[in-house]
């Protein structure tokens, strides 16, 4: 099998697709010894049918402003691949929404459901609309827009969307609206749903929470502790609150947050009231974290950097894909980082990954490391079916469980000859063999 001659083919029917791309070939890379040395995978064309979406939705949004103005957005759902259970996988609305990103997001998060062993398949959606600096109303009818044309493939048994970046509660509590009003039912069509009409606790902290777990996880297998350890995040929205809120209620010290405008260090821990004042940032629609500095004056704000150039012992990149870069991965290798553990989808570049791996630190890929939101949803979906509402402890355990076991399959599959882990190879070849094992199983339909 020729790993060049696939992502050529692959690149002559995606072209300019690079997030995509990026992502189909670090799988591949991974699986290909596996596949090579089980000829059923071969002989049903698994490489081939798993890298290819099962559909791909396009559709034009149409929405009125405050001034009466009328805009035009694009919508998309990526429906990837749905053999072990209905498509699930966020909705992202923000200007930087392709179809390519999207289909990287899809393609990934096939394996990452995959991995929380719950049945759910791989899709992902969203819109280049950008809800900074709208209205409330402005809000409500695009959402209303973009349910009207969604809600003919979307279903309880079919394809359950979440949030995303720029989706939230408000967001997706619009599109639930509209949807139960468009099909006449109050079905679990979407998860991230508000806490008093079938939400689930803990879900917004929940992919923060499983990133923490995870580098828990990676720690013990050194016999380290996460307590004491000092903690770099980028972002600050809900992963960014949900890994510092647990980072410190298991003893660790969180020192950065970042934005677009920079990065802030905090020498004393960003703790109590400090992640509290991170809801109030991320609700300001600033999309800036300087202001943490004036609330705390004992913080530096480092202007157009990103918080990889700090020393410290856990890095969780909770921003957006290919954030942490070559430079920022020398950096992190300098100051002697012992876990990078991702919050995000793919925020490390190919290069930065060689780099960390090739310096035996223990990463975390995040279709491992940041499983425990989708996880949570899945969750989510459970309690709805069941008419149910779980105490958030009880959520909390059962997502913690998940996460220690989606270590155990990564270690299971990633263990080197060397006693190093490679958690990408883990956690790909993990993924794969459930999905495409369920492929087999229910032949070429």
């Amino acid at each position: 099998m020729n790993l060049e001659k696939i992502m050529s083919d692959l690149e002559r029917k995606n072209p300019g697709e690079k997030e995509f791309l990026q992502a189909v070939r670090e799988v591949l890379e991974t699986i290909i010894d596996v596949v090579v040395e089980n000829p059923k995978y071969q002989a049903a064309s698994i490489i081939e049918r798993i890298t290819e979406p099962d559909r791909v939705i396009s559709f034009k949004v149409e929405w009125v402003d405050d001034k009466g103005k009328v805009h035009v957005n694009r919508g998309y759902r990526v429906q990837f691949n749905n053999a072990i259970g209905p498509y699930k996988g966020g909705c992202r609305f923000h200007p930087s929404v392709t179809l390519s990103g999207l289909k990287f997001l899809g393609f990934e998060q096939i394996f990452k459901n995959s991995l929380t062993t719950l049945p759910m398949g791989g899709a992902k959606g969203g819109s280049d609309f950008d809800p900074k600096g709208k209205s409330q109303a402005e809000i409500m009818r695009f959402c209303q827009a973009f349910m009207s044309e969604l809600y003919k493939y979307i279903g309880p048994d079919t394809d359950i969307p979440a949030g995303d970046i720029g989706v939230g509660g408000r967001e997706i509590g619009y599109m639930y609206g509209m949807y139960k009003k468009l099909v006449g039912e109050h079905t679990g069509s979407f998860t991230g749903k508000g806490r008093n009409w079938g939400g689930s606790l803990i879900r917004p902290e929940a992919t923060g929470f499983g990133a923490v777990f995870f580098a828990e996880e990676m720690l013990k297998t050194r016999g380290e502790k996460i307590v004491g350890k000092t903690v770099a995040l980028s972002g600050f929205g809900n992963v960014t609150w949900g890994a510092a809120l647990k980072a410190t209620q298991l003893g660790a010290k969180v020192v950065t947050i970042s934005g677009p405008d920079g990065y802030v260090y905090d020498p004393d821990g960003i703790s109590g009231e400090k992640i509290d004042y991170l809801l109030e940032l991320r609700a300001s629609n600033q999309d800036i974290v300087k202001p943490y500095t004036y609330e705390f004056p004992n913080a530096q704000f480092f202007e157009g950097k990103r918080p990889w150039e700090q020393k410290v012992d856990i890095a969780m990149p909770c921003a957006i894909q290919n954030e942490l870069n070559e430079e920022d991965a020398k950096n992190l290798v300098k100051n002697g980082v012992m876990v990078i553990s991702e919050g995000a989808n793919m925020p490390c570049t190919p290069e930065a990954v060689e780099i960390i791996q090739e310096a035996k630190i223990l990463y975390g890929p995040g279709k491992a490391a940041n499983a425990g939101g989708v996880s949570t949803s899945g969750l989510e979906q459970t309690q709805n079916a069941m008419k149910l509402n779980w105490p958030a402890e009880e959520v909390e355990e059962k997502l913690h469980q998940i996460m220690k076991n989606i270590h155990e399959a990564c270690k299971k599959y990633g263990q080197e000859e060397d006693g190093y882990i490679n958690y990408v190879k883990g956690a790909n070849i993990a993924g794969f063999i459930k999905v495409a094992d369920a492929m087999i199983d229910q032949g070429v339909i």
